[in-house]
């Protein structure tokens, strides 16, 4: 490849300029970065004393296959209401994933140089969450039962008021949509913000996701999704599943060509993505499928002009099922095979191994830690990893997986990713990454646009 390819551009491509993230064990973006370096696992432990509080009876917490294990997010229960102008009462009835997607997006406006009430263009808000546990803890209370109308309760419940709230709060005047695909939901979101960027519907993006359930464990089921001791093993010999996480996340989406003109830090540049469904051709609605996963990497891939072969990290959906693990990487493999028969020159790993499975905010974390490993020129470890699942047959593919924090070395094509976000009933995502670039800052005054 001559580097007049290696850096050709579309004039498609998509810039991150800001985020910002709460993980379990990380608090913002910069702590997310630290504990993927250091491959640390910050799904917890959970005592007894900490599930009754969520309302864990003590049958099912005697039960030896309940395992007392989950992604644990701090301080979902603060919410600094009289900055966003809500009383503490309705800020009692609001979801807590709707305060910290509203908290998140303002921060992530924040870290892109941006105040919207001086911005003069539109700003749009694409997220979706996971599925409002908190709605029954409001029923069972008495005092908000007899306070509060169900309509109150519904405004402050329902997924549809997601990203119209932020709009509302924010100032926001460009498209505000909730996009529910299920696990790829916030991936798919990111997605449906670069397609209305490129359309002209607005200016700047935010796009994202969150999930907060109640903070306990699962009873282990054979065959089943979750794992049964509490850590996901990812493309494993060893892997039996996954464990639940809560997390939000939010990237700030600008056309490149903007961004450059416009003198913003570029975290990473989006060059292409694409969304499909498996459609009925799969063993239950349930299941992965292998061409249809193969069919979106694919997508992406070509939207973003670039070749398989100057992709050279994966973060993949990588949930450390038996039957999912396999299929990924033959769907990977398929993708990348219809360009190249080079063997294992691109990493592979997937953060569910650190911070457990997100649901709705799955493919935001998997994309920010991308962006991240771009950003400082590494590649974080995956977990737990031993030997590989023995229906992977990593020596013949493209893949290597990566078990130790490595330099991503530099070659004459940007430093490149894919991310993969499979969701339950078949909505499939990926994108494809490159490293930021140099930019041409506008002479005109920053107050002029907007900027903080």
């Amino acid at each position: 490849m001559d580097n007049a390819m290696a850096n050709h551009t579309t004039g498609l491509e998509i810039a991150i300029i800001g985020m910002a993230g709460r993980f379990p064990g990380a608090a913002s973006v910069d702590e997310f970065w630290q504990l993927l370096r250091d491959g640390q696992e910050a799904i917890a432990q959970l005592n007894a004393d900490t599930l009754h509080q969520q309302g864990v009876d003590e049958t099912l917490l005697n039960d030896p296959q309940y395992v007392k294990a989950g992604g644990v997010l701090a301080d979902v229960d603060q919410f600094d209401a009289a900055f966003f102008g809500y009383s503490p009462r309705e800020a009692e009835l609001l979801d807590p994933q709707q305060r910290l997607f509203l908290e998140c997006a303002w921060e992530a406006l924040e870290t892109a140089g941006y105040d919207a009430e001086s911005y003069d263009g539109s700003i749009g808000v694409y997220g979706g969450a996971g599925m409002n546990g908190y709605l029954f803890n409001l029923y069972a209370n008495a005092r908000v039962r007899e306070s509060a109308s169900p309509y109150e309760l519904f405004l402050a419940s329902d997924k549809d008021f997601l990203t119209t709230r932020v709009s509302y709060k924010l100032n926001l005047q460009g498209p505000s949509l909730d996009i529910q695909t299920a696990c790829s939901s916030s991936l798919v979101a990111v997605h449906t913000a670069c397609q209305s960027l490129l359309s002209g519907e607005c200016d700047i993006a935010l796009a994202g996701g969150v999930a907060v359930s109640k903070q306990q464990g699962y009873r282990y089921q054979d065959g089943g999704i979750y794992s049964p001791d509490g850590h996901c093993r990812a493309f494993d010999a060893q892997a039996q599943g996954t464990v639940g996480g809560n997390g939000v996340g939010i990237v700030v989406l600008k056309r490149l060509e903007d961004a450059q003109r416009d003198g913003d830090t570029i975290d990473a540049v989006i060059k292409g993505s694409a969304v499909n469904n498996d459609g009925a051709l799969k063993v239950s609605y349930t299941a992965p499928r292998i061409d249809s996963q193969a069919a979106v990497i694919r997508a992406a891939q070509m939207m973003a002009e670039v070749s398989p072969e100057s992709i050279t990290y994966i973060e993949a959906h990588g949930t450390g099922t038996p039957l999912g693990d396999p299929i990924e990487i033959a769907a990977l493999s398929q993708a990348f095979r219809q360009e190249t028969e080079r063997k294992g020159f691109c990493a592979i790993a997937s953060v569910k191994t650190n911070i457990g499975h997100l649901d709705a905010a799955a493919g935001i974390a998997s994309l920010i830690k991308a962006v991240l490993a771009l950003k400082h020129g590494q590649i974080p470890p995956i977990l737990h990893f031993q030997q590989p699942n023995p229906q992977i047959d990593f020596a013949n593919s493209p893949f290597y997986v990566n078990t130790q924090l490595a330099d991503w070395p530099e070659s004459e094509s940007p430093r490149r990713a894919g991310v993969s976000s499979f969701g339950i009933g078949g909505t499939n995502a990926h994108v494809v990454l490159e490293e930021g670039r140099p930019q041409t800052p506008d002479p005109r005054p920053q107050t002029a646009r907007g900027r903080c």
